[in-house]
C-alpha cells in the first residue's frame, strides 16, 4: 500500500482532506496493524486524500495521564500539537477511542483545536453519502453480531449509533449483549489497565465480558477499538470458542462487504 505521509504531501504542496491518526496500537500491535491496512484500503477505495504522520507521530500520552504521570502526558501532547498546528491539521481520524477521546477533549487546553472523529462515525457519513455501497449478499447477511462499546466512545463521548447504524448496513442480525450502551461494560483494558498486571479478585473482567458476548449466540463479535479487540480476543480464547467466533474491527467487516 502507498500511504502518504504529511511530510511528503507538504513537500509537492497539497493538503489532504483528512489527517488518519494511526495510534500506537494500530502502528505497532500485529492485530492492530490489520484494522489499521482495513481502514486505509476503505479510504484507497472511496478516492479519499488522506495522509498520516508516519515516524512524526508519538503516543497521545493517554495511558501516560491515566497512569498518573502528568508531566509525562503534558510533554508528549505538546509535541504532537505543535508538529500539527505545524501543518495546519483541521481534520482528524483516528481508529483508536483512546486517541478519539484524548485528540478531542484534552488536547483544546493545551492549545490543539481539531476536527475529531472516530472511524466508526466516518464510515456511517461515508455509508449515508453513498461513497461506500455494500454487496447485496455479503458474508454477514442473515448472522448474528454483537457489538461492544468501548468504554472512551460510548460512556465518554455518548457515541452509540454510528457504529450500530454501520453494522446495519452488513444485512446482519445485531443481537444486544445485556450490558450495553450507556450500561456497556469495559473490556478492561482502558485507564492503562492494558499495560499492567490484574489487581486480586474473583474473575478477570475481559472473561465476564467475553462471556456476555458468547451468551447472545452471536457469530461475530465487532469492536471498535484495538484494545477491546484484544481483551474480548483473550477472552473468547480462554473460553476455546476461536473457532465459532470471530472478534473483528468494524472497518475490517466492512472492508470485506464493500462493493
Amino acid at each position: 500500500m502507498k500511504v502518504h505521509t504529511m511530510a511528503e504531501l507538504m513537500m509537492a504542496g497539497e493538503t489532504p482532506e483528512i489527517l488518519f491518526w494511526v495510534g500506537c496500537a494500530g502502528s505497532f500491535d500485529q492485530r492492530a496493524q490489520k484494522i489499521t491496512k482495513a481502514f486505509a484500503a476503505i479510504l484507497d477505495k472511496v478516492g479519499i486524500r488522506y495522509a498520516i504522520l508516519g515516524k512524526e507521530e508519538a503516543c497521545t500520552g493517554d495511558p501516560a495521564r491515566r497512569a498518573g504521570n502528568e508531566f509525562l502526558f503534558q510533554m508528549m501532547a505538546y509535541q504532537n500539537i505543535q508538529v500539527l498546528n505545524g501543518y495546519g491539521i483541521k481534520k482528524i481520524v483516528t481508529t483508536c477511542p483512546h486517541c478519539f477521546n484524548t485528540l478531542k477533549n484534552e488536547y483544546p487546553e493545551l492549545g490543539g483545536h481539531y476536527e475529531v472523529t472516530h472511524h466508526t462515525g466516518f464510515l456511517q457519513q461515508l455509508i449515508e453519502e453513498g461513497k461506500i455501497r455494500m454487496k447485496e449478499k455479503g458474508s454477514f447477511s442473515g448472522k448474528k453480531i454483537s457489538y461492544h462499546d468501548s468504554c472512551y466512545l460510548g460512556r465518554a463521548n455518548h457515541i452509540y449509533e454510528a457504529p450500530r447504524k454501520v453494522l446495519e448496513a452488513l444485512d446482519a442480525e445485531l443481537v444486544e449483549m445485556k450490558r450495553c450502551r450507556s450500561n456497556g461494560l469495559c473490556c478492561g483494558a482502558g485507564g492503562a489497565q492494558m499495560f499492567k498486571e490484574d489487581e486480586p479478585g474473583q474473575k478477570r473482567i475481559n472473561m465476564e465480558r467475553a462471556d456476555e458476548a458468547l451468551e447472545t449466540g452471536a457469530s461475530f463479535i465487532a469492536a471498535a477499538c484495538p484494545f477491546c479487540n484484544t481483551m474480548m480476543t483473550d477472552g473468547v480464547k480462554n473460553r476455546e470458542k476461536e473457532n465459532d467466533v470471530a472478534v473483528m474491527d468494524i472497518a475490517e467487516m466492512i472492508l470485506t462487504e464493500m462493493e
